[in-house]
C-alpha cells in the first residue's frame, strides 16, 4: 500500500504487526466520530492489552507486536481504530529506521496487506495504519503520519489524558511564608497548561491525475495512471535517457526494471542480459553503450494488462556499470509514453545527481483497485549492476 490508499477487510478479525529494525512499542486507539478516545480506557497497549474488540499482542522479543482487531466485537460508536508505533529506546527517532505494517488475518495469518511509510527523519511516532468503518463496512487505510513529540503527543492529539515526568529543570526558589489573604485582592487566575506540541505533517506525497494531460513529475511527486476515470490498462513504454556532462564523452548506463510482490519479494529483473520478462509482460529495448543521439537511450515496454497478479510493484533503475559516477551524466530523465499513440503521459527530469553508479528513477504500483501510479524516485545508490538495486529498491516500494 502507499500513503492514503486502502483496501476493504475481507476477515473480521484482523491482525496489524508492525516490524522494524528495532524494538517498537505498538498500540491501538479506539475513535468516536469526532476523532478522539471515549476515555483513557480506549488506549490499548502493553500496559493495557485489552479493551472492547481490540487487544495488545506481543511479539515476545522474537516477533513484531501486533494490534488485533475483532471488528464483530467493536461497540457502536468507536468508527475507527489507529495503529500506533514508537521507537522503545528514549529518544529515538525513525532516522534510518524502516517500519512495515502487515494487516493479516487473525484466524490464519495470512497477509492482506502491507505498508512502509516512506521517508521518515525526526519523528518519535507515527500514526502507521488505521482500520475504520465506511458505510457499513470495515476498511484499512494507510496513513503514515508522524509526530515529533512521541506517542505521548499521539495520544493526547486523541484526547488521552498523559502523565508527564516531571521535569528537571533548575528548582524554584521556595516559597515566602503565607500570609493572611487580603479579601480586597482576587487571587490570582491559575495558569493555562500549555498545549500539546503539533504533530509534524502527514508524509503523504501529493497524487496528480492524468485528465489534463502530460504530466510533469517532481520528486517524491506520484501520478494515478487513469484517464476519464479509466484505469490505464495498455501497452506503455518507459523511456530512460541521459546525455555526458562533458562533450565527447561517452557514458555506459543500463536501464533495469525489477518486478516484486505485495510483499516486496523478488520476482525479476528485465535489462540488457534478459530482454524479457513476465512471460512477455515486460520488455526490454536492449543496451545503449554510449548515450549519444537524442531521444531515448533505452526502453523498456510494459504491457500493464498482461502484468500477472502477483507482480504489485516496478521499480525503474540506471546503473553505471563501467563505474561513472551520475556527477558525470547531463539530463538524465524518464518518460511513460502510450506505446499505442506515441503520446507523452509522464515525465520526470533528474535535477540533481550524487557521486553514485546507480540511481532508482520511478516505481510504478498497482493499487488494489486495479490501477497503476507512478512514483517519482531520484535515489542513487551505491551499484554497478541491477543485481545491487534488488534489496534498495524493494525497501524504495
Amino acid at each position: 500500500m502507499t500513503p492514503g490508499s486502502n483496501l476493504p477487510l475481507p476477515a473480521v478479525r484482523v491482525a496489524v504487526d508492525v516490524a522494524a529494525p528495532v524494538r517498537l512499542d505498538v498500540s491501538g486507539l479506539l475513535l468516536t466520530a469526532d476523532g478522539k478516545v471515549r476515555s483513557d480506557d480506549d488506549f490499548i497497549f502493553y500496559n493495557q492489552p485489552s479493551g472492547p474488540g481490540v487487544t495488545y499482542r506481543s511479539g515476545g522479543g522474537s516477533a513484531p507486536d501486533a494490534i488485533v482487531v475483532d471488528t464483530a466485537s467493536v461497540p457502536a460508536g468507536i468508527e475507527k481504530i489507529v495503529v500506533t508505533a514508537s521507537p522503545d529506546a528514549t529518544g529515538q527517532t525513525f532516522q534510518g529506521v524502516e517500519p512495515t505494517a502487515t494487516v493479516r488475518n487473525a484466524d490464519d495469518g495470512s497477509v492482506l496487506a502491507s505498508f512502509t511509510p516512506p521517508r521518515l527523519g525526526a519523528e518519535t511516532a507515527l500514526v502507521v495504519m488505521e482500520v475504520y468503518l465506511r458505510g457499513g463496512a470495515w476498511k484499512v487505510r494507510a496513513v503514515g503520519q508522524g509526530y515529533a513529540n512521541g506517542l505521548a503527543g499521539i495520544a493526547t492529539d486523541f484526547g488521552v489524558t498523559v502523565d508527564e515526568e516531571p521535569a528537571t529543570a533548575t528548582p524554584a526558589p521556595p516559597a515566602p511564608v503565607a500570609t493572611p489573604a487580603d479579601p480586597r485582592v482576587a487571587p490570582p487566575a491559575p495558569t493555562a497548561p500549555a498545549a500539546p506540541p503539533a504533530p509534524t505533517a502527514p508524509t503523504t506525497p501529493g497524487r496528480i491525475s492524468l485528465d489534463k494531460g502530460r504530466v510533469s513529475l517532481r520528486k517524491n511527486e506520484t501520478v494515478s495512471l487513469v484517464k476519464a476515470g479509466r484505469p490505464l490498462l495498455s501497452r506503455v513504454k518507459m523511456g530512460l535517457g541521459w546525455e555526458p556532462a562533458y562533450r565527447g564523452k561517452d557514458i555506459d548506463l543500463d536501464a533495469s526494471v525489477i518486478a516484486y510482490g505485495p510483499q516486496r519479494n523478488h520476482l525479476d529483473s528485465c535489462y540488457f542480459g534478459k530482454l524479457s520478462i513476465l512471460d512477455g509482460a515486460i520488455k526490454h529495448s536492449g543496451d545503449n553503450l554510449t548515450g549519444e543521439g537524442e531521444g531515448d537511450d533505452e526502453v523498456i515496454v510494459v504491457d500493464l494488462g498482461r502484468i500477472p497478479p502477483e507482480a504489485t510493484g516496478l521499480v525503474f533503475t540506471v546503473n553505471s556499470f563501467t563505474g561513472q559516477k551520475f556527477t558525470e551524466v547531463a539530463k538524465a530523465y524518464c518518460r511513460l509514453v502510450d506505446a499505442a499513440t506515441d503520446e507523452e503521459l509522464v515525465r520526470f527530469d533528474l535535477t540533481g545527481a550524487e557521486p553514485q553508479t546507480g540511481v532508482m528513477m520511478a516505481k510504478l504500483i498497482k493499487q488494489f483497485t486495479g490501477e497503476w501510479e507512478m512514483t517519482a524516485l531520484g535515489d542513487f545508490v551505491k551499484s554497478r549492476t541491477v543485481r545491487g538495486m534488488v534489496k534498495p529498491a524493494s525497501q524504495a516500494l
